[in-house]
């Protein structure tokens, strides 16, 4: 009797392990039918299963598991993997409420599997009774998990944000009396537009030298640009100061928005003598909050520049390669590296990165793999479990501190729902790598 518990258990795993590309697709369409899910569209199919393979193969020693030993070991297969789940859902800018809601699909794609092996092996209702309530547990601590990881990490963000907020109320007599110079300079700058304007326009009708009155029509054109765009920044600082996250996706060309902005920040490259690259397609049609879009960029490339010495820095953008459904901006500086940047949710993202480049080495030795001896290539035959993400050692850079201009990008980032990464670039710098989606929706936040 024993004999036959432990070949009809082994029969099961074996099963579950067979199925496991078709579940995780079932666990996919099942996510992307969800209109409460907006994030996960957005992503490739090895960029959504990223870690939860690992918690399939816990799911699957649980199965075969015949001692306490062996079921603790499962269990902290599973630990592992669903906490680098929570890890890379909060590094691809998912919400907590989809974060917990996809493990239920994933719950309901194993049932499923279950349901259909029960129909074909009857006499067997002990056995799938456990393996229901294995399924249960595995994606209910699952799901506990990840989201201790991601609240942990959102956690980090705040107390970041807290430090440098309690810094700024140190310097906030300092920073009250520079924003009323800036508005004693902006209101002299209005009155000398304002007054450039009068002056002109009297003059042109006083003037009879055609040649004069053109200069005079450029030297008016000039005077109210320059108060439109003063006003507009005063405008702009106001709504900032608000906490105006409000989220406006419009259609534009990225491509465009992106060179204008590029040929603005030269100015401030060409100022510390660095360069600034501009590498991208002539067109690349987009929905997105242009406004936040514009601040991501610029906050990366004016730190980009604040910690480069010599060389200079790349704004680069394309569509992914890998994924019709999104786009990608790169920020690379010449700079020091990862080591003269200090911050945790710097740590985070350089832990978040070298996970997916794990991820991403291992599924393309699987796909280069010839399949075993007598197997087909479908997607029923066995695949080999995701190998452990690289964690950070004694090699990784000693960061520390905290700086409120990443932690603001990463916040536009969740608004956007773009994911962001991080890694060393060669000979020297840092590259900054956000992956947009191509529509982002209105409601799309965390």
């Amino acid at each position: 009797m024993k004999f036959q518990r432990r070949k009809a258990t082994t029969a099961l795993a074996a099963y579950i392990h067979d199925s496991r590309r078709r579940i995780l697709l079932a666990w996919h369409r099942r996510v992307c039918r969800d209109p409460e899910l907006v994030t996960a569209k957005s992503l490739s199919f090895a960029q959504f299963t990223d870690s939860v393979p690992r918690v399939l193969d816990a799911f699957e020693q649980l199965l075969r598991s015949n001692n306490a030993r062996s079921e603790r070991t499962a269990r902290e297969v599973q630990r592992e993997g669903a906490a680098d789940h929570g890890l890379n859902r909060w590094q691809q800018g998912f919400a907590l409420r989809e974060l917990t809601r996809e493990w239920t699909h994933l719950q309901c794609a194993l049932l499923l599997f279950l349901d259909k092996y029960r129909t074909q092996h009857r006499g067997q209702a002990v056995l799938l009774r456990k393996a229901r309530r294995n399924a249960a547990l595995t994606c209910g601590e699952g799901a506990s998990q990840s989201v201790e990881c991601y609240a942990r990490l959102k956690e980090n963000e705040a107390a970041g944000r807290m430090r440098d907020l309690l810094a700024a109320v140190a310097a906030l007599q300092k920073a009250a009396q520079v924003r009323a110079e800036v508005l004693r300079q902006a209101a002299h700058d209005l009155r000398g537009s304002v007054g450039i304007i009068s002056n002109v326009s009297g003059s042109l009708g006083r003037a009879h030298s055609p040649v004069f009155r053109e200069d005079l029509r450029r030297n008016l054109d000039r005077a109210v640009s320059a108060t439109r765009s003063l006003l507009t920044d005063l405008l702009d600082l106001t709504r900032l100061e608000a906490g105006d996250d409000e989220l406006r996706p419009s259609a534009f060309d990225a491509s465009t928005l992106l060179r204008e902005l590029g040929e603005a920040l030269r100015i401030e490259a060409a100022a510390h003598g660095l360069f600034l690259k501009l590498e991208g397609p002539a067109t690349l049609g987009v929905t997105c909050d242009a406004t936040k879009l514009k601040r991501i960029v610029q906050n990366l490339v004016l730190n980009a520049i604040k910690v480069t010495r010599d060389g200079g820095v790349t704004l680069r953008w394309c569509r992914a390669a890998n994924n019709a459904e999104q786009w990608l901006v790169e920020i690379r500086d010449t700079g020091p590296g990862l080591g003269a940047i200090a911050s945790p949710i710097m740590t985070a993202l350089v832990r978040a990165t070298e996970n997916r480049r794990t991820r991403e080495s291992v599924a393309a030795a699987v796909e280069q793999a010839p399949p075993p001896a007598g197997e087909g290539t479908n997607d029923t035959q066995p695949r080999p479990a995701v190998a452990p993400a690289a964690q950070a050692g004694p090699h990784s850079p000693s960061l520390g501190g905290e700086g409120i201009g990443l932690a603001i990008v990463k916040r536009l980032c969740d608004l956007l729902g773009a994911g962001i990464e991080v890694e060393p670039a060669q000979p020297t710098g840092i590259v900054f790598r956000i992956a947009l989606p191509l529509v982002v929706r209105s409601h799309t936040g965390s």
